[in-house]
């Protein structure tokens, strides 16, 4: 099988819907959806931080491509609601540091693998094929996490631990039995 062939069989875009359905296997629980197809299931659970700004534009970008699919769900992780428990023990500060994602069958992917998974799930995975191969995954990889330690400071949020640490002390209110969110 040629490389072109290789790569057009393993992407929903070159797939038919009723094959993409079947790659959608099992289903894995939520505290909160937004989109589930026609079937109820799904390839990928996305998280994302709601409240930075960049990281909006892309998750935006996703779910309009997601409606023509439907295999994507997205969390914000920024809702007070948000549960490790739930979401495969990814607490909010290892899902706050680097893109997570869980695939139905419960394989959690991260960095430049979790944004292949999310674009070949809307019919992009050509965006981000080439990442499959050496030395470019290594490199890729490397570059996204620079990224990932300062892009707090680059959308013009606190560092890590400051958000950390103001998380903490809203949660602490809440728990007094202020009404709050998160």
């Amino acid at each position: 099988m040629s490389l072109l062939q290789s790569l057009c069989s393993s992407h929903p875009v070159f797939l038919d819907i009723n094959r993409l359905r079947s790659l959608c296997g099992c289903d894995f629980p939520s505290q909160r959806s937004e989109i589930v197809n026609s079937s109820g299931k799904w390839i990928s659970y996305a998280f994302y931080d709601g409240e930075c700004p960049l990281c909006m534009r892309e998750v935006n970008m996703l779910r309009e491509r997601n409606e023509g699919y439907k295999p994507i769900k997205f969390v914000d992780i920024s809702w007070d609601e948000y549960s490790p428990e739930d979401n495969q023990g990814l607490d909010y500060e290892t899902v706050m540091g680097r893109i997570y994602a869980i695939q139905s069958d419960g394989t959690v992917v991260k960095d430049v693998e979790a944004f292949r998974k999310l674009y070949e799930a809307v019919g992009l995975g050509w965006v981000y094929a080439i990442t499959k191969y050496e030395p470019v995954a290594s490199i890729a990889d490397a570059v996204y996490g620079v990224w990932a330690k300062y892009h707090l400071q680059v959308t013009g949020r606190p560092p890590l631990e400051e958000v950390l640490e103001a998380r903490r002390k809203k949660k602490e209110m809440c728990e007094d039995g202020k009404v709050c969110k998160m």
